[in-house]
């Protein structure tokens, strides 16, 4: 289904591990788990008032951390665009960080990311825009400068070069995404439950005849229509003063004039009758069925029942399809049900991914029968307990960010939209309270009949887009445009020239854990944060792939996924339906250096939540059905991989940078490792790595040290380790290898996805704080010198950026951007002209001020919630850093030179000795690649193997 469309999705995870989807079922545990507390519900007060304009202000204060969210809604999506203009709202959202008047050309991110803003972005939605940011508490007043000048004084800037310029970066962003597997099916979901003319058919960020169709006094006109303070609201969240906000907010945004009335869309969506079916290809290793149904609108009756109808069938681990088609008969590789709620009408869906060999006809039949039984009988009261738990929890946990998606402000904001009540979380608590399994089996009954679907069938093949060619380059040469507002109203806004001074620094408090070890040598750390009622725990190993025999890559992850996978009382069902009754969430993995198993849960789940982990670390079954269900898992995901441009790029480049060192393989290992691997293999290892000795448990969140003393004495005291418990040595890091072109062809591929890998440094390198300094100019922030070149000068790619993954041992530096297919070898050629530039042109003083400025003003916003603690506090242990660590760090940003910058880039950055991959249509990008002269060129599979070299076929 269609997504919020964001303006920039920032630096990605390249090795992350693979999230393997949990199979499980619906009986209940045999164990007793410790009795749950009175859950403390949190009270949200606020403030909302109205200014002159139109502006509707909602305040409220929150003094946990040094921080202010600023959220700003514009009441305006996909709901407002007319045929043939659609995309206009998620295009505007990308006009809006050019620049405005006072502000100056494309400074929006540089003054956000100077000032250590986090959170900073805009999404697109059907029914609303967004803009949102955390700053320090003293850098408040520029939020509301940068917020307010693009609102009131965006036109006199925008011109056609930006809006050229943005219609490119908007278009590399849908060829991305038309790069992904299944995007084509998502698309046609949209397509067959509405008509043409209605603004939910077609995607959010509209296609590419319309979007290239976008002219500049259009844009403007739309500005001018729905950008305005009379249609839109703020909310400010955070530590602020409350006897000087409400001055401060007149001051910005009070001379904006307001805008034309936007009456409320009225939109006629016909109901589905009759069900609609139709058939496309992708270029993908699976079939999918996709089924989709049209909800009741956001916050109307029927809409939370829908949640929990559509929770129960495929929401979870214990759903009623993965309990099916994923667990039992393993008919599917992956089920994903949600319900989209907006407002014209939600919308309802499934996709359901099948295992190789199997008919999406039978898929289908099997998918009939599970929605059949719940629309006829609906849940048990134990199943709609589970899914409500899930969601309320989810509700209260994401209280813990300030702003960003879903963060405070955010709920807020939208309350206030959809509802004119931003205070509405005690109402929607209730009324999910208030369902029943009638409820839920009565929506299903209106909702979700045969007749009153669509369903998409997704097939191996031909991947069609429609792409378009650019405009001329004189167009809109000849425009003439009209300023907004008289000289004598600019005369009075004069003083908005000078961007806002910060006041005085907020005192950093960072969290230092407290610590202690029990008598077995595990350690435990604590953090106390107790303004709301979450807990974060977690039991970190250093387990990670680093331990990997060498003829095994891929058995430290497949261990730890086989963690939650039952336990010697729980079976698999059993285990996640305990998970669920407390409304937590259950996680384990390995990356390069560590395995964990986590569990966040509201804290008067604590205790339980605790027995489970304790449970799931300490007495793994490793069944050997479990284990063969999980192999057959790994073995299709691996495959899948070669659907994903990006993974294929990570996984080849991994293998030609690392040959057969653990860092060349990702998690989940290779398709013969996985195949090979062995029971007895997870069991020894398991064994022999997990240990109190070689682990330690990390709480944060609201419980006491006396809480966690007890809590970690209670599950943990008796764990004792094995005889054969080992570590592995390090290998020694291989030769920086020299500079080769490495191709993986895909055939009809609308981008290429390019990333220079060379090798990098260990995370407890003396010079972190240099290399990070040095890599926030090169590529690490939105307004780096790679970014600002690929994207905003040259339009050739929806981002680009750089960083370094700081393994134990050094792991891979990398620069990444996907680009359109025409630009593949001028894009290169730009990024290797800024690998070498931060060699021959070191950072300016401002460059340097602003990486600076953003590390150390930043480093609170990683604090802000308890999983994000916990994370913190993992890093500590599995890179032995000093327990007051991130208190000094801020003292290491702040002495970090020029010259340790420029030694930084000289250590670290070294063009002529990286592996180049471009992973997209050979036959389109080889022979201008091949002009760059960047060494020797091989061509590779999906799984990294060499294959000939022959002519390219065109």
């Amino acid at each position: 289904m269609n997504k919020s469309r964001c303006l920039w999705r920032g630096r990605v995870a390249l090795c992350a591990s693979l999230v393997s989807m949990a199979l499980l079922g619906q009986s209940v545990a045999i164990n007793a788990q410790p009795a749950a507390a009175q859950l403390k519900v949190p009270t949200l007060k606020y403030e909302k008032y109205k200014l002159p304009n139109g502006l509707e202000v909602i305040l409220r204060e929150d003094h946990r951390l040094p921080l202010v969210a600023v959220d700003l809604w514009y009441h305006v999506g996909a709901v407002n665009e007319k045929v043939g203009r659609t995309g206009f709202a998620h295009l505007f959202e990308h006009m809006m960080f050019e620049g405005s008047e006072h502000v100056g050309e494309k400074a929006h991110f540089r003054y956000l990311e100077g000032a250590g803003a986090t959170d900073i972005n805009g999404t697109t939605d059907y029914d609303r825009t967004n803009y949102f940011e955390t700053v320090p508490s003293n850098q408040l007043d520029l939020a509301l400068w940068l917020e307010s000048d693009r609102m009131g004084f965006l036109l006199e800037t925008l011109d056609r070069a930006k809006l050229t310029n943005q219609r490119d970066v908007v278009r590399n962003e849908l060829r991305q995404d038309e790069g992904n597997p299944y995007d084509v099916a998502d698309e046609a979901v949209g397509h067959l439950l509405f008509p043409k003319s209605h603004p939910y058919y077609g995607n959010v960020i509209g296609s590419h005849a319309d979007v290239e169709a976008a002219r500049l006094l259009d844009v403007r006109d739309f500005f001018h229509q729905f950008y305005t303070p009379n249609n839109s609201s703020i909310a400010i969240v955070g530590d602020f003063d409350p006897a000087t906000i409400k001055d401060k907010v007149a001051k910005f945004f009070g001379p904006i004039p307001s805008g034309p009335t936007v009456e409320k869309v009225k939109v006629d969506t016909p109901p589905i009758t009759t069900e609609r079916r139709a058939i496309v290809t992708d270029t993908v290793q699976l079939p999918r069925l996709s089924v989709a149904w049209l909800s009741p609108e956001a916050f109307q009756p029927g809409d939370a029942d829908t949640d929990m109808f559509i929770s129960v069938l495929g929401g979870g681990k214990i759903s009623r399809l993965y309990q099916k088609l994923v667990y039992e008969t393993q008919v599917a590789q992956s089920v994903d049900c949600g319900n989209q709620s907006i407002m014209v009408t939600s919308i309802a869906h499934c996709d359901i991914t099948a295992r190789p060999g199997v008919k999406l006809e039978d898929l289908e039949a099997a998918f009939d029968k599970e929605v059949e039984a719940l629309r006829t009988s609906g849940p048990t009261q134990a199943e709609l307990d589970r899914a409500r738990n899930k969601h309320l929890s989810g509700l209260i946990q994401g209280l813990q960010n300030l702003g960003g998606f879903g963060g405070v402000a955010d709920m807020m904001d939208r309350y206030n939209q959809y509802l004119d009540d931003p205070g509405y979380l005690p109402k929607d608590v209730a009324r999910y309270e208030a369902i029943t399994p009638d409820s839920v089996k009565q929506v299903g009954q209106r909702v979700f009949g045969k007749n009153q679907r669509v369903v998409i069938y997704c097939t191996p093949g031909q991947k069609v887009t429609e792409d378009v060619p650019r405009s001329a380059e004189d167009t809109d040469a000849k425009v003439t445009v009209v300023p907004p507002y008289t000289q004598d109203f600019e005369t009075t806004q004069n003083w908005r020239k000078d961007p806002p001074k910060p006041g005085p620094d907020p005192v950093l408090h960072l969290p230092t854990p407290k610590t202690f070890a029990l008598a077995n040598g595990m350690k435990v750390y604590v953090i106390e944060e107790h303004a709301l009622p979450v807990i974060s725990a977690a039991l970190v190993s250093l387990s990670g792939g680093e331990e990997n025999p060498k003829d095994k890559p891929g058995l430290a992850g497949y261990t730890a996924r086989m963690l939650t996978e039952g336990t010697a009382t729980r079976s698999s069902t059993q285990l996640a339906n305990d998970v669920a009754q407390i409304g937590a969430g259950l996680g384990s993995n390995a990356d390069m250096d560590n395995a964990a198993v986590s569990i966040g849960a509201l804290s008067n789940n604590t205790a339980p939540a605790l027995e489970i982990l304790s449970d799931v670390v300490r007495h793994p079954a490793f069944k050997d059905e479990e284990v063969e269900r999980i192999r057959k898992q790994r073995l299709v995901a691996i495959l899948q991989e070669g659907d994903q441009p990006l993974a294929s790029a990570v996984r080849v480049g991994g293998k030609v940078l690392y040959g057969d060192q653990p860092y060349a393989y990702r998690p989940v290992g290779t398709t013969e490792s996985v195949k090979a691997m062995t029971r007895a293999d997870m069991t020894s290892f398991w064994s022999a790595h997990y240990v109190p000795k070689n682990a330690a448990l990390i709480f944060a969140g609201d419980l006491t040290e006396t809480e966690a003393r007890r809590l970690a004495e209670k599950y943990f005291g008796e764990w004792t380790s094995s005889p054969t418990a080992a570590s592995m040595p390090l290998p020694p890091a291989p030769p920086s290898p020299e500079r080769k072109l490495v191709i993986v062809d895909k055939p009809g591929s609308p981008q290429t996805t390019l990333v220079a890998f060379g090798l990098g440094v260990k995370r407890n390198t003396p010079d972190y704080a240099a290399v990070n300094e040095m890599n926030s100019v090169l590529g690490g922030l939105f307004s780096s010198r790679i970014n600002m070149n690929l994207r905003e000068k040259n339009g050739y790619t929806y981002g680009a950026f750089s960083g370094f993954f700081f393994y134990r041992g050094g792991g891979p530096f990398f620069a990444l951007a996907q680009v359109r297919t025409d630009v593949t070898a001028p894009a290169t050629k730009e990024l290797f002209a800024e690998l070498n530039r931060i060699h021959s042109d070191p950072a300016t003083p401002e460059e340097l001020k602003l990486a600076k400025d953003n590390a150390l003003r930043s480093l609170p916003g990683a604090f802000e919630t308890v999983g994000g603690e916990t994370g913190l506090m993992a890093e500590i242990f599995v890179y032995n850093l000093a327990n007051d660590y991130f208190q000094k760090l801020p003292a290491e940003y702040e002495a970090v030179t020029p010259e340790a910058v420029a030694k930084a880039a000289r250590d670290y950055i070294h063009p002529d000795h990286m592996i180049v991959m471009a992973v997209g249509d050979r036959a389109k990008i080889q022979a201008d690649m091949e002009k760059l002269n960047l060494g020797p060129i091989e061509i590779r599979n999906e799984s990294g193997d060499l294959v000939k070299n022959d002519p390219v076929k065109k």
